[in-house]
């Protein structure tokens, strides 16, 4: 799955709570970067019940800054990650 979440999502802490919540949901393996538009990209790789579980995180009011909206599109796991890392 990859996500694209838009709004005040930089210079919020947000890659790093990303990858705690990854970490805490389990399973997913991945990354998550800040895109140069201002946008975070978010790449989890693992379980689709895991997948889903990120996504309403990252359109829940728990997240830092203010989340306006999250795209996603589901795909085939290309895999080479190993662990979920900030870039």
């Amino acid at each position: 799955m990859t996500a694209w979440v838009r709004g005040r999502v930089q210079g919020v802490g947000f890659r790093w709570f990303t990858r705690a919540a990854a970490l805490r949901i389990g399973g997913l393996e991945g990354f998550v970067v800040n895109l140069g538009d201002g946008r975070v990209q978010v790449v989890a790789e693992g379980g689709r019940l895991q997948g889903e579980a990120l996504l309403e995180w990252l359109r829940s009011d728990d997240t830092p800054g203010k989340v306006d909206g999250v795209t996603e599109i589901w795909g085939r796991p290309r895999g080479g990650y190993t662990g979920f890392v900030i870039r």
